[in-house]
């Protein structure tokens, strides 16, 4: 395990960690990763990405066509993992109570009854929200409230949500007909969006060979249970963060604030609205997971460059007259990011 700099022990707000613990969880994220790339093919930087966010505490919102392997890989994570999974399928008619969970009467032996609160999807250690964005404003608000707070309310008595929890959700680019848009407000509530491309031929004829074989997904072993995913999450915060790591995480959530449209040597003209204080703790929580799957110790502004994009691509909006000029707001990330590298 690498030591951290001396810049960053100076500035160490934890004693550094014990390097027989780091070196364990480094192990088992390694093996984690390596056993879902050879299950979900093509996708190793997804994977990389999914892996930070659970075990920063994160939410995922992944982007993609249908048929890319997206059920199979949590399948496969809550397999490896050692935790409970559940999936939910958004359709416009799926109520908040097919999520979070609902009072069904019971009845007893003599007469008696009795209402009993039976827990929804949401209670499960993982859990898989297909289509979100097909789901009514008003179930996608009971999900995203549970998302937040990590606990159901129901008839004045909250029933808090296991831990870990992390909640992948996904949605189809295409589809407009028949859905709801995640409001900004609620999309803030995601650590990551990942987009799942198409994978390129080779990984199409690993698909194939992958395939024709038994489910990998349904044979994982696990490699640890929810005690040892939370013990490396606890791991992670202790990782160092350097003055240096602190100032750069700052600076680029202030360099996604919007300035005049005037501003004609400025990317940051096409931004409408910028990224929040919440994508500041999100920056710096997947910044010391990845700096934990890297062997360090310490973060680097290089860990703060690979978890930005995820963090930051639903946090920012474009003017109205950039996105009708065909500006994306990954081609203006990449234009920001630039600059930032150059000035830490």
């Amino acid at each position: 395990m690498n030591a951290p700099p001396a810049q960053a022990t100076a500035s160490a707000a934890f004693p550094t960690p014990a390097d027989a613990d780091f070196d364990r969880a480094q192990h088992t994220l390694a093996t984690l990763q390596s056993l879902l790339a050879r299950i979900v093919v093509g996708q190793d930087e997804l994977v990389a990405q999914l892996v930070t966010a659970v075990f920063a505490g994160g939410h995922v919102l992944i982007e993609g066509l249908p048929g890319l392997g997206k059920t199979h890989l949590v399948k496969a994570l809550a397999g490896a993992l050692g935790l409970r999974w559940a999936r939910v399928q958004c359709t416009p008619d799926l109520m908040p109570a097919d999520v979070t969970g609902a009072e069904i009467l019971l009845s007893a032996p003599g007469g008696a009854s009795g209402f009993e609160f039976r827990r929804g999807p949401v209670f499960a250690e993982l859990v898989l929200v297909d289509e979100v964005n097909r789901a009514t404003p008003r179930t996608q608000a009971a999900l995203l409230e549970a998302m937040q707070e990590r606990q159901v309310t129901h008839a004045g008595v909250a029933h808090p949500l296991p831990s870990p929890f992390t909640v992948i959700a996904t949605q189809n680019p295409i589809e407009l007909e028949g859905t709801y848009p995640l409001p900004e407000a609620q999309l803030d509530r995601f650590m990551f969006k990942l987009l799942m491309p198409f994978p390129a031929r080779d990984a199409l004829r690993a698909v194939l060979e992958v395939s024709l074989d038994e489910e990998p997904a349904d044979t994982v072993a696990p490699l640890t249970d929810a005690a040892g995913v939370q013990r490396i999450a606890a791991l992670a915060r202790q990782v160092l963060l350097a003055q240096r790591c602190k100032d750069a995480a700052v600076d680029l959530v202030v360099a996604t604030q919007p300035v005049d449209a005037a501003a004609a040597d400025d990317p940051r003209r096409h931004i409408r609205y910028g990224a929040s204080p919440r994508a500041l703790q999100s920056l710096v929580r997947a910044a010391r997971v990845r700096a934990l799957m890297a062997g360090r110790v310490h973060v680097d502004i290089d860990d703060l460059a690979a978890v930005a994009p995820p963090v930051l691509r639903h946090r920012v909006l474009l003017r109205l007259e950039s996105e009708l000029d065909g500006m994306s707001v990954d081609a203006l990330l990449a234009e920001v990011l630039r600059a930032w590298r150059s000035r830490t």
